[in-house]
C-alpha cells in the first residue's frame, strides 16, 4: 500500500480539479472574463431606453420601429461608444447626445460590429445616414452638417426599415 502525505494529496486534487476546471472552461481567467461580460451586459440592460425611428413620418403612413438604446451622455462614455464589443442584438442600438448641436466626426477605430449611423438635428430629424461603416477602420466618418446626436445600429438597418433623411427620431433627449 502506498502511502501519501496529506499535503501532496491536497496538491494532487487540486492539480486534479483545476486540470477539470481548464478542460471545461472554468479556468480561472475564463470565468473571471465570463462574469465580467455578465456585468457589463446587466449594466447595458439596466441603463437602455426606448427610442422610435418613425419611417415615412411626412406620408400618409408612417411607421414606428422601437430600438432599447444605451445613451452615452458624457466624453468619456461617447469616446468609447461600441468599442471592443462583438455582438449587439438587433433590437438595440447605442444613442451619442451631444447636448448641442455640431459638426462630428466619427470613426470605426476598435470597433468589431458593422454599424449604420444615424446622424439627426436637435429637432429629432434625420439628417445624414451612413450605412455599413467598416469595422476597425479609422476611416472618418462625417455627420455631414451640424447635428444634435447619432444613433449607432446594427449594419443593414436603416436600410432594412426604409429609413431616410427627414424621418424621426422620438426619444426623451428632444423634451429638453
Amino acid at each position: 500500500m502506498r502511502r501519501f502525505s496529506a499535503f501532496g494529496v491536497v496538491a494532487r486534487l487540486f492539480c486534479c480539479a483545476l486540470a477539470l476546471s481548464i478542460l471545461a472552461g472554468f479556468g480561472p481567467s475564463s470565468h473571471s472574463s465570463a462574469r465580467a461580460q455578465d456585468a457589463q451586459n446587466a449594466n447595458e440592460a439596466a441603463s437602455l431606453e426606448k427610442l422610435t425611428l418613425v419611417t415615412d413620418a411626412k406620408g400618409a403612413h408612417p411607421v414606428d420601429h422601437v430600438l432599447q438604446v444605451e445613451v452615452m451622455r458624457d466624453d468619456a462614455g461617447r469616446e468609447r461608444g461600441l468599442m471592443y464589443r462583438r455582438y449587439m442584438p438587433a433590437d438595440r442600438g447605442m444613442l451619442f447626445d451631444f447636448g448641442t448641436e455640431h459638426g462630428v466626426l466619427m470613426w470605426m477605430k476598435n470597433t468589431y460590429i458593422p454599424l449604420d449611423m444615424i446622424f439627426f438635428s436637435r429637432a429629432g430629424v434625420v439628417t445624414h445616414i451612413a450605412e455599413n461603416a467598416e469595422p476597425l477602420s479609422e476611416a472618418i466618418i462625417s455627420s455631414e452638417g451640424p447635428v444634435y446626436g447619432v444613433l449607432e445600429v446594427n449594419a443593414g438597418y436603416a436600410r432594412k426599415i426604409g429609413l431616410k433623411n427627414g424621418d424621426i427620431v422620438r426619444h426623451p433627449m428632444f423634451a429638453r
